[in-house]
């Protein structure tokens, strides 16, 4: 048996090897390089899109720091300012309280003052009319005429000494 070539060295063989190198190298020209231009456009979008993407990410990471700072700090200054509410109107409790006190004592000051005053006003009033009921009742036993400020005074001395007395 004899072994025959698969592939003989044949003048078709040549052209067949020319033409797909030409063909090769038209397809290379006019299809490979704007597929591959295609494609590497293709690839640099997508590297875009995730650097994109990393750029979002790291700002909304950003933000949300940002955010909780300030929501922090806004609780921090409502609470501050709960607090502070609260100290003006526990100063205000103890300033209406310590008002009424004084307002109350103030009252009670007056009121004490006044019963003085009208219990001195009834005490020579009582001493007026007893006066005027004394020197009545002298003149009626003596059945003259005393002298009215002399009288007056015998009756002041008279009731100084009975408001002693007692």
């Amino acid at each position: 048996m004899e072994f025959k070539p698969l592939v003989g060295l044949t003048p078709e063989l040549f052209i067949t090897l020319a033409n797909t190198l030409v063909l090769f190298l038209i397809l290379r020209k006019l299809l490979f390089k704007p597929v591959m231009k295609i494609m590497d456009e293709r690839e640099e979008d997508v590297k875009n899109d995730i650097e994109h993407g990393k750029r979002a990410k790291e700002e909304g990471l950003k933000f949300k720091s940002e955010y909780e700072t300030k929501v922090g700090t806004a609780r921090s200054e409502g609470q501050q300012i709960v607090e502070m509410a609260k100290r003006r109107a526990e100063e205000k409790y103890s300033e209406i309280i310590s008002q009424a006190k004084h307002e109350a004592e103030n009252i009670k000051t007056k009121a004490s003052a006044d019963i003085e005053k009208e219990r001195k006003q009834a005490y020579n009033d009582v001493k007026g009319e007893i006066s005027s009921i004394a020197l009545l009742a002298a003149s009626k036993v003596i059945e003259k005429d005393i002298d009215k400020s002399k009288h007056e005074e015998l009756i002041d001395e008279f009731i100084k000494d009975v408001g002693d007395a007692k």
